[in-house]
């Protein structure tokens, strides 16, 4: 049970027909691919958008520890500076204690 050619030709002739009578299939395809890129590219321009405020609040968030480290520079020089002044008082209340006991025992003897 061999087809003939004319009955290969005529389901030939049907499928082609069948094909071009459905052109929005290929159409739809081309245009589901076009949307696609369309997305992929607003989605790779969100994200380099995304990616540039990110750098942006690193480069910020350096600047604002640069100055927090400024600040604590100078609070740790403040301290040096009053453990200086406590010391000098130290100093001279040691001296001025030492002295008073001296005075205190060759004034009783």
């Amino acid at each position: 049970m061999a087809l003939a050619n004319e009955d290969k030709e005529e389901i030939l002739g049907l499928i082609e027909h069948a094909i071009n009578a459905r052109p929005e299939v290929k159409n739809s395809n081309v245009r589901y691919e076009l949307d696609l890129r369309e997305r992929t590219v607003r989605v790779e321009e969100e994200l380099k958008h995304q990616r540039e405020l990110m750098i942006e609040g690193f480069r910020r968030m350096d600047e604002r520890f640069e100055q927090v480290d400024k600040r604590f520079e100078q609070v740790d020089k403040r301290f040096d500076e009053v453990v200086k002044r406590l010391d000098h008082f130290m100093f001279w209340s040691l001296g001025l204690t030492v002295s008073a006991a001296i005075f205190v025992v060759n004034f009783l003897k």
